[in-house]
């Protein structure tokens, strides 16, 4: 039995799973979405330097998981990247989702220069996304709607803190999900990870919030990945 740890990206909680956990139950598996601190239902949660990466090692810990999938999405890439390091003999796998990845010492600004001044202009958040940003992402209206309803701003300190990985991250057995309305290829820092024989790519032909566009084929590409035949083509 799989257990299934989800983290989605920024601005975003557990409730953004709501989706994609009916399929994986039913496949008689552990789901265990988390909210991030700081974040929806977590809103006012202090979330600094460590937090998010203890947030997802204390969720596994506290419920004595063993055999876990761990699934981030776009921002949360960086600190389950992270936790799957710390969590040791009880991780299975991880699955990155259209993310980010963690690279020592580099934070999730790094890669955008003006990230700092922007989280600086709005009181040390990232505000949410307007309804402009998620065209051609595949979403329906409704779908665009319930996400953005849901959003809540996300704390910048967490954006701005280095990444701490001790071991290389291709040592570890990961499945990158690339969703190609967002960007049809994975980033250079994914592309060489890629390169490893622990890690699978799998692309979805939808955008970069899957869990609202394609939420049973993302269901599907997360039970493939759990699965002992580890899926090396398109999904």
């Amino acid at each position: 039995m799989t257990q299934f740890v989800l983290v989605a990206g920024a601005w975003l909680g557990s409730w953004a799973w709501r989706d994609v956990e009916p399929d994986l139950r039913a496949a008689g598996h552990g789901v265990h979405p988390l909210t991030l601190s700081g974040l929806a239902d977590k809103r006012g949660v202090p979330a600094g330097p460590g937090t998010h990466v203890q947030d997802i090692v204390d969720e596994v810990e506290r419920l004595g998981l063993r055999d876990v999938v761990l699934v981030g999405h776009s921002y949360a890439g960086i600190p389950v990247g992270q936790a799957a390091e710390r969590i040791g003999d009880r991780l299975a796998r991880v699955v990155f989702v259209d993310s980010n990845v963690p690279a020592d010492g580099e934070s999730f600004v790094s890669g955008w220069p003006d990230g700092r001044a922007a989280i600086a202009a709005n009181e040390g958040f990232w505000p949410p996304p307007a309804a402009a940003d998620c065209a051609d992402q595949g979403l329906t209206d409704e779908q665009i709607a319930r996400f953005l309803g849901g959003s809540t701003p996300h704390p910048g300190a967490t954006l701005t803190e280095p990444a701490v990985v001790a071991r290389p991250l291709g040592l570890l057995p990961a499945t990158y999900v690339k969703c190609l309305l967002d960007w049809p290829e994975p980033s250079p820092e994914v592309a060489e990870l890629l390169t490893s024989e622990r890690w699978r790519l799998v692309t979805m032909d939808t955008g970069h919030w899957p869990m609202f566009s394609q939420p049973r084929e993302l269901a599907r590409v997360l039970l493939d990945a759990a699965g002992p035949d580890l899926p090396g083509t398109d999904a």
